[in-house]
């Protein structure tokens, strides 16, 4: 039995540029306290978070727009959101 598979879309570069330049809060994971689930994955509108099951989460920074989406339904609190440095 064959398994569709789901298209899978990645930011671009939009009218307004890179999106994390105005950024003023950024994801940061905690993987010790990540369980693997990939709802951040699943939740985040702007398809930045780079997740496999039994890999590390990765976020692009480049197009993260730090709206804490992802922080908000981890369901074990593993992503924070910390202030933006280096703007």
């Amino acid at each position: 039995m064959e398994t569709a598979l789901l298209p899978i879309s990645r930011p671009a570069l939009g009218s307004g540029g890179i999106t994390g330049t105005w950024r003023t809060l950024k994801p940061v994971v905690n993987l010790a306290k990540c369980i693997d689930c990939g709802i951040c994955w699943l939740y985040c509108p702007e398809s930045v978070i780079d997740w496999e099951k039994g890999q590390k989460i990765k976020i692009d920074y480049t197009y993260c727009k730090g709206c804490g989406i992802c922080a908000h339904e981890c369901p074990t609190k593993a992503i924070e959101m910390v202030p933006e440095t280096g703007l």
